[in-house]
C-alpha cells in the first residue's frame, strides 16, 4: 500500500508540478522537521496547497464540482458547526439517514474524515470542490457564524480564515501558496500602516499579531491559531533560518519588495512556551531622515551640534533608551560630514542602513569580531571618522578614548537617561576622569514623542497639576494654545509620525575641570543649565507649546 508521502512525491513528480531538486530538498527537510511533505512544499513556496490537491485529484480521476449553496438544506449544514467545518475543511451538504455527504477541498485528509465519521456516527461520502469554491461556500452557508471564535479563544481574534485568505489573495498572485499570501499580506499591511516592527506572538489559544506604529504597539486582526506554525516557518524560510530549530533564538534578514521599494527586514525569533515569538523589524531607507531640523533640533541646538561635527577629533555620544532614534541621529550626523576628502568607517550591530561612500562593518561576536576588536582593527585603516554602534564595556571605551587622542573623531551611543549621565557612566566603566574630560566633546540625549495629526488636533487646556510637572503656572501660559489628539481617517489615533526632543551638553573648560574633580551628574547638569543647556522636558515643553505634540506625550517619555 502506498504511503501518503509516496502518493504526494510520485504524483507531483509524474505530473511535472515540482522539479526533482525541489522534491529532494523538501524530502531532506522533512527528515529533520518531521512535517507533512505537502505542507513543506507549500512553506518552501514551490507549490500552492490548492495545486497539490487539484493535481492529485486529477491523477486519481476526480474532478472538482460546483455546489450551489441554495441547494444545501439547513438540516444538513447544521450537523457540522462552523468551527468544525473550518478546522477540517468539510461542509455538510446532504444528509440521508446514515449517510452524510461532505464537500471538501482536500480529499487526502484521511485522518480528519475518519475522526468525523466516528464523531458524527455516520458514513461519509465526499464531494471534491476547489479551495476558492470551498471558501466561498463556507462564507455563504455559515454567514455571520464565520466570525465566531473557537471555544476558549482570545476575544482579540476577529477575522475568519477564509476572510484573511481573501484579503491575502488581493495583494499577491493567485498561484502563490496560501501561507505565502498570508505573509505577504502581513508585511505589506505593516508597511502601509507605517509600522516599524511586526510582532507575531503565539498565545495559549490565539496567534496574536501586533504592529508598532509611532513607537506604540497596536493589535491587529490575525490569522487563526492553526496557521501559526506554517506562518512562522514561512518567515524563517524567507530569512534563511533553520526551520527545524525551534529551541534556540535565531536572527535573519529578508529583502522584501513593496510598492516598487525594496525593504530590508530584520527577523528575530525566540522560543516561548506556546511557540516561537517572532519580531520583524522593517527598515525603509526612503523613510530615513537625514536633516537635523526634521529630527527635532531647535535652531540653537542645530547650530551647536553642527559645530561639534566640524571638530577634527574627540568623542561625540548620543544617549537614550532603546528605540529613541539614536542610530538615525548618528546616520544623519555622518551624512552631514560625508565628503570625498574624508574616510568614514562604521562598526554596527547590525548595519541598519547602507550609506553611499561609507565603509560599514557588521559586528560578528561568534567569530571574534566584537566592537572592541573591530575598533582596534579599524584604526589600522587610517580613517578620519569612526562610528561605533555602541560602547558596551571598558575595553571598547578605552580603545575609543585612545582613538580620539590620536586624531580621530568618534561617534557612538550609550544607554543613559540624560546627557550628564553619560559622563558618570564612562567613569563607572573604568575610564579615568581626566581621559573623559580631555576627549569627550559633547553628549546628545534624546527621546521620540508622537506628533499630532495636523488635520484633527483640538485645543486643550492643561491642568494645574500638569503644569506643575513642568514648573509652570497658569499665568505663564497666557497666549499659548496647547493641543490634544482628535482622531480622523487620516491618522485614526490623533497622532501621525514622531519627532525628537533633545538635550545637548557641550563640554567647555570649566566643565572639564569639574569632571576631573569628580563632580556628580546632578552638579554637571546644574552647571550645564546655567550655561544655556535646554533639558529634555524643557525642549518637549517648547514643542508642545508650538502645537507639535502634547504635554502628556512629553511627560510619558521624560519620566
Amino acid at each position: 500500500m502506498l504511503s501518503y508521502k509516496k502518493i504526494i512525491s510520485e504524483g507531483l513528480k509524474n505530473l511535472g508540478i515540482v522539479k526533482e531538486y525541489q522534491l529532494q530538498q523538501a524530502l531532506k527537510l522533512q527528515e529533520t522537521s518531521k512535517g507533512a511533505l505537502g505542507q513543506i512544499l507549500v512553506e518552501l513556496g514551490f507549490i500552492s496547497g490548492e495545486k497539490i490537491v487539484l493535481s492529485l485529484a486529477t491523477q486519481f480521476g476526480v474532478q472538482p464540482k460546483t455546489i450551489d449553496p441554495l441547494q444545501v438544506p439547513d438540516s444538513a449544514a447544521e450537523l457540522v458547526d462552523y468551527n468544525l467545518a473550518l478546522r477540517h475543511r468539510v461542509i455538510a451538504i446532504k444528509s440521508e439517514q446514515a449517510l452524510l455527504t461532505l464537500a471538501t477541498d482536500n480529499l487526502f485528509n484521511f485522518l480528519a474524515v475518519d475522526n468525523l465519521s466516528k464523531f458524527l456516527e455516520k458514513n461519509l461520502d465526499l464531494v471534491f470542490i476547489a479551495e476558492n469554491d470551498f471558501n466561498s461556500l463556507l462564507d455563504k452557508i455559515y454567514g455571520e457564524r464565520k466570525e465566531k471564535k473557537t471555544p476558549g479563544a482570545d476575544t482579540g481574534q476577529t477575522v475568519s480564515s477564509s476572510e484573511f485568505l481573501r484579503q491575502a489573495q488581493e495583494v499577491s498572485g493567485k498561484d502563490d501558496a496560501p501561507i505565502v499570501r498570508l505573509v505577504t499580506l502581513l508585511l505589506k499591511e505593516a508597511y502601509q500602516n507605517r509600522a516599524s516592527d511586526v510582532h507575531l506572538e503565539p498565545l495559549q489559544n490565539t496567534f496574536r499579531i501586533r504592529y508598532r506604529i509611532d513607537g506604540v504597539l497596536q493589535e491587529v486582526p490575525g490569522p487563526p491559531k492553526r496557521l501559526q506554525g506554517s506562518l512562522i516557518s514561512r518567515i524563517k524560510i524567507m530569512a534563511s533560518m533553520d526551520i527545524a530549530e525551534k529551541r534556540l533564538p535565531q536572527d535573519g534578514r529578508i529583502k522584501f519588495k513593496v510598492e516598487e521599494k525594496e525593504l530590508d527586514l530584520r527577523v528575530s525569533t525566540v522560543p516561548a512556551i506556546h511557540g516561537e515569538n517572532v519580531v520583524v523589524r522593517i527598515l525603509d531607507r526612503s523613510r530615513l531622515i537625514l536633516d537635523l531640523e526634521q529630527l527635532g533640533f531647535s535652531p540653537q541646538d542645530k547650530l551647536k551640534y553642527e559645530n561639534l561635527l566640524k571638530l577634527p577629533n574627540g568623542i561625540i555620544l548620543v544617549t537614550g533608551p532603546t528605540g529613541c532614534g539614536k542610530t538615525t541621529t548618528l546616520y544623519t550626523s555622518l551624512a552631514q560630514i560625508n565628503k570625498p576628502n574624508k574616510k568614514l568607517l562604521t562598526l554596527e550591530d547590525p548595519v541598519e542602513y547602507q550609506m553611499a561612500g561609507v565603509n560599514q562593518v557588521q559586528v560578528k561576536p561568534e567569530i571574534g569580531l566584537s566592537f572592541a576588536s573591530g575598533l582596534r582593527s579599524m584604526l589600522r585603516q587610517a580613517p578620519d571618522i569612526i562610528m561605533v554602534g555602541e560602547i558596551r564595556d571598558f575595553e571598547t571605551a578605552a580603545i575609543a578614548i585612545q582613538a580620539s587622542l590620536t586624531g580621530h573623531l568618534i561617534f557612538s551611543t550609550l544607554h543613559t537617561n540624560d546627557a550628564p549621565g553619560a559622563i558618570t557612566r564612562l567613569i563607572d566603566m573604568g575610564v579615568k576622569p581626566y581621559l573623559v574630560s580631555s576627549t569627550l566633546q559633547g553628549v546628545l540625549a534624546q527621546r521620540l514623542v508622537r506628533t499630532l495629526c495636523t488635520k484633527c488636533k483640538q485645543p486643550d487646556q492643561p491642568t494645574e497639576e500638569k503644569l506643575r510637572s513642568f514648573n509652570k503656572t497658569s499665568s505663564q501660559i497666557k497666549g499659548i494654545t496647547f493641543y490634544k489628539p482628535g482622531g480622523c481617517p487620516e491618522c485614526l489615533s490623533g497622532f501621525r509620525g514622531r519627532i525628537g526632543i533633545v538635550e545637548l551638553l557641550i563640554l567647555d573648560e570649566g566643565m572639564r575641570s569639574n569632571i576631573t574633580e569628580h563632580y556628580s551628574a546632578t552638579e554637571i547638569r546644574e552647571l550645564a543649565k546655567s550655561k544655556g543647556m535646554c533639558g529634555l522636558r524643557e525642549d518637549g515643553w517648547l514643542k508642545a507649546a508650538q502645537g507639535i505634540t502634547t504635554l502628556e506625550e512629553v511627560l510619558r517619555v521624560t519620566q
